[in-house]
């Protein structure tokens, strides 16, 4: 059943506001430490906790808006509060920065498996939203496992080897960025497989 329609510039802020508003917390207390029940977290970690509330009403807004919510986002927030959970419990901020490689594992993974039985899952989800022919999206599907992959891995490198300010400014601009962009070059380079429903008659 489709969504209730809602101002397209609401949904993007409710979609992106959180992982914004993550992003300014963190820069406003990164050099400060927190005391609760005798133990001491950094602001990275308090950033982290409290980013998972902000996540749970921005998505509670969308429902209460649109009526639904994607399988992604309903993934996507269980492990932030999952991953947020054992980052604040362990008081270690590495669970949290695995986070993103694991939301991007997985999501190769289910397209891998996908094609593994010869289907497009992205054409499951998003046929509706952009026709296009079985070829085409089969096309797309594997270069988009191929970048979950390489955002997966590439969440790795940054994480071990960078440090904490690199890798919040990365996650929440230059991981997005790269996957709008990829997203962008690959519908120009797939448009002669999309379907044109006025040739018909």
């Amino acid at each position: 059943m489709a969504g209730k329609p809602i101002n397209p510039i609401v949904k993007q802020v409710l979609e992106l506001g959180p992982t914004i508003a993550f992003f300014l917390i963190y820069l406003r207390i990164k050099d400060d430490s927190f005391m609760f029940a005798g133990t001491e977290y950094s602001g990275f970690i308090v950033s982290a906790v409290i980013f998972i509330p902000i996540l749970l009403a921005a998505m509670g807004a969308l429902w209460v808006l649109t009526g639904e919510l994607s399988k992604m986002q309903v993934f996507t927030a269980f492990m932030v509060i999952f991953f947020g959970g054992l980052t604040a419990w362990f008081n270690n901020e590495t669970f949290f920065k695995m986070k993103t490689t694991i939301v991007y594992g997985v999501f190769a993974v289910l397209l891998g498996g996908g094609l593994l039985r010869g289907r497009s899952l992205l054409a499951y989800v998003l046929g509706d939203a952009m026709p296009m022919r079985q070829e085409g999206w089969m096309i797309l599907t594997k270069r988009l496992t191929a970048a979950f992959v390489l955002l997966a891995v590439a969440n790795e490198v940054v994480w071990r080897t960078m440090s904490t300010d690199a890798w919040v400014k990365i996650e929440t601009f230059g991981f997005p960025i790269a996957l709008f962009a990829f997203l962008w070059v690959q519908i120009i380079l797939l448009q002669k497989y999309m379907d044109e429903p006025d040739q018909t008659d």
